[in-house]
């Protein structure tokens, strides 16, 4: 494989260094910037990214897509983590008031915030897909002074939302890549898909799209992220240390009673939820791999002098494998059932949202560091970075495309960050994204390369081809 695409270099190269991408890109330059504040400006967390995903719609569709959003793009059975509908209504409408595009709005109601474009360029050849996320952080975003989006104006306006992930500048690079394949569609093949997805945080909305049937004519797949501790210059062509996980919400339910007067009579939903949280911490760690697991909310009780009568508890678990983080799962249903019957009480749980593992494809990796290695503004290519990190929702996307015969990979370019993801103060240098999608443009040109396609063997896709026309009703 390395061999039989050195062959082609040259000509790729002849093709991909050509004036067109860096005048386009350097037009583009302070749009992105642009973009990218504007968004982190207007926050808005899982299924509810309504004005995010209508500006992105909006201008996409400017641009000559085919765009398709909403129940179209997202299978409403398979959405986890949703948001009760009052939340969802009172988001919807603050969008409004925000600047939404109102003629999308219909489609994206009730938390189906997803958006896909399309271009066809004519010409035979691969279908390119990009995934990047909307969404943002259950966060509120610091207030300090020396804080950069707070002294130049574009912090989160939102309270308890921010972009603490940096998927502010993810939306952007997908809509600077749209504006560059409109400008250098004369140079590129095949049908190109930019996928645009909510609720990744909590890894709860890549499988609503994979149902959907969005993954199933891709040959070539690459979600991206910025950042995560990889220096500033560097760029990864396939990470491969995202753990599979599960996110379960589980709920303890007992029978009140007077804790002075009468406490036998009652059923203890806290002591069975306080019991389930020791047990899950005390589950081994698993021999094969990493495996971790966590209680990250326990809420319970109504009064001191009541014995609690409903608990709550939000956990997760992490394997390195999903033959792990499937051991791990199940053990912890075994300690919640256990607790539950300890005590005396009934327990309902949940599936809040899941990704598996999913290895990049090396013929994919060794495609792009072969034609990234040089690329202006690039220092350093690691083609595979193995380091056990959190979890990551594309890795669902991945495995759908691989297993339909497809290559897929997830790049990382990093980023000078002022805090860590997840933290009120996260910021990046902003450099990033003319790097990422200058590299992302760079890779398209080259996508139709014959080294490469013999290593797509497709099966035969739904009647649907994974591509749906947009519905606004």
């Amino acid at each position: 494989m390395h061999d039989d695409i050195g062959d082609t270099e040259n000509a790729i190269m002849s093709i991909v260094t050509t004036p067109d991408l860096e005048r386009a890109l350097d037009a583009l330059r302070p749009q992105l910037k642009r973009w990218r504040r504007d968004f982190h400006h207007y926050a808005e967390s899982g299924w509810v990214e309504f004005r995010t995903a209508s500006i992105v719609a909006e201008e996409l569709e400017r641009l000559g897509y085919a765009v398709s959003v909403g129940r179209d793009v997202v299978d409403a059975g398979s959405r986890m983590g949703v948001p009760e509908p009052e939340f969802l209504a009172r988001a919807l409408e603050r969008a409004r008031e925000q600047g939404a595009i109102e003629r999308w709005l219909p489609a994206l109601a009730g938390g189906y915030t997803g958006v896909v474009a399309e271009l066809d360029t004519g010409r035979p050849g691969p279908v390119l897909a990009y995934r990047v996320d909307l969404d943002a952080l259950d966060l509120d975003e610091s207030d300090d002074d020396d804080h950069r989006p707070v002294q130049e104006g574009f912090a989160s306006c939102n309270t308890g939302m921010m972009h603490a992930c940096g998927h502010d500048g993810h939306t952007t690079i997908g809509l600077g890549l749209a504006r560059l394949f409109v400008e250098l569609k004369a140079q590129l093949s095949g049908r190109i898909k930019l996928i645009f997805q909510p609720a990744e945080e909590g890894v709860r909305g890549a499988r609503s799209m994979v149902e959907a049937g969005v993954l199933d004519d891709v040959d070539l797949f690459i979600a991206t992220h910025i950042g995560t501790g990889v220096p500033s210059g560097s760029v990864v062509c396939g990470h491969n240390g995202y753990l599979a996980t599960t996110k379960l919400d589980a709920t303890f339910s007992g029978v009140p009673a007077h804790a002075g007067a009468n406490p036998e009579d009652g059923n203890n939903a806290l002591l069975a939820a306080a019991q389930a949280a020791l047990g899950l911490h005390a589950i081994p760690r698993h021999s094969q791999g990493a495996s971790r697991i966590n209680v990250g909310v326990l809420n319970a009780g109504s009064g001191r002098n009541v014995v609690p009568a409903n608990a709550t508890l939000k956990l997760e678990t992490r394997g390195e494998t999903s033959a792990i983080n499937d051991e791990m799962q199940r053990r912890a249903l075994n300690v919640l059932h256990g607790a539950a019957q300890m005590q005396g009480v009934e327990m309902d749980y949940r599936l809040a949202g899941e990704a598996r593992n999913c290895e990049p494809s090396p013929e994919l990796v060794t495609f792009i560091r072969e034609r990234i290695d040089g690329l202006t503004g690039i220092d350093t290519v690691i083609p595979v970075e193995n380091r056990p990190s959190g979890s990551e929702d594309a890795t669902t996307m991945m495995q759908r495309v691989r297993e339909r015969g497809g290559l897929a990979t997830y790049m990382v370019f990093g980023a000078d960050l002022s805090a860590g993801h997840h933290h009120q103060r996260f910021d990046f240098d902003e450099e990033v994204l003319p790097l990422a999608v200058r590299t992302l443009a760079h890779l398209a040109l080259a996508a139709d390369d014959p080294a490469l396609k013999r290593h797509i063997v497709k099966k035969d896709s739904p009647a649907n081809n994974g591509s749906r026309r947009p519905r606004r009703d």
